[in-house]
């Protein structure tokens, strides 16, 4: 089997100055909540106790203050567990709706499992989330998520968004580590992950994902600057995908 059997072309866009993730709540905390796991499989119940125990009043203020005249639409990132629709994406595009008064969007969603909790970086780069829903154009979209790790799941549903005509100005998460939360890849790490790792590896990434590397996530990019060589990048990637 080729390299690029059963691997969806993906599409993304560079991220310009796209803002930081605003992130409510501490990992840790969030995890240990007696309502998480029922929440994560798809509990609309606990996930609105999960969010309601969790929501930052000042990242709200923060998100209106930063917002409030661009009228958002908040889309959540539908992600499909192994034991069913994660409901926290969407509970907590609800409760913001409520506090800012602004839409939400349902009606976007992902289309395929990647099962990305508790995976590695390898294994979330090569199985890359895919998103199927109408986009209205010209209408501003603020994405929101329960969790940001790598990134890469906003990435693709920022792409989605895009090329359907919309518009992202930025995103925002129940948890997640504090680094995770800048997702605009820096010059300084794309210049240094060209010069280690090479053109041939970024042609063969394109060719595989359909983006080159400066449409990577800057903590997508970290983790393969952290790789000792391309052959071990390709290795990876290619071993995920059969797992």
């Amino acid at each position: 089997m080729s390299d690029n059997d059963d691997i969806s072309k993906k599409r993304r866009f560079a991220w310009d100055d796209f803002p930081q993730v605003w992130i409510h709540a501490q990992e840790l905390a969030v995890k240990k909540h007696p309502s998480y796991k029922a929440a994560k499989s798809g509990d609309p119940d606990a996930a609105f106790h999960l969010v309601s125990d969790f929501i930052s009043k000042e990242v709200i203020r923060q998100l209106k203050e930063a917002f409030q005249y661009r009228n958002p639409i908040l889309v959540s990132a539908h992600a499909i567990e192994g034991m069913g629709v994660n409901a926290i994406p969407e509970v907590l595009a609800d409760i913001l709706a409520e506090h800012s008064d602004w839409r939400t969007d349902s009606g976007i969603v992902q289309t395929n499992i990647v099962s990305h909790t508790g995976a590695d970086g390898f294994s979330r780069l090569s199985r890359q989330a895919e998103f199927d829903g109408i986009v209205m154009p010209c209408e501003c979209y603020i994405m929101v998520d329960d969790f940001i790790g790598q990134g890469g799941t906003l990435a693709n549903l920022r792409s989605h968004i895009i090329l359907g005509g919309g518009r992202v100005i930025g995103a925002t998460v129940l948890t997640g580590k504090s680094y995770s939360a800048y997702l605009a890849l820096k010059t300084e790490t794309l210049n240094a992950l060209r010069l280690k790792h090479g053109k041939e590896l970024e042609t063969w990434w394109h060719q595989r994902f359909g983006f080159g590397f400066d449409c990577l996530t800057e903590s997508e990019a970290r983790y393969l600057l952290k790789t000792p060589d391309a052959d071990r990048v390709r290795n990876k990637i290619v071993a995920a995908v059969k797992d």
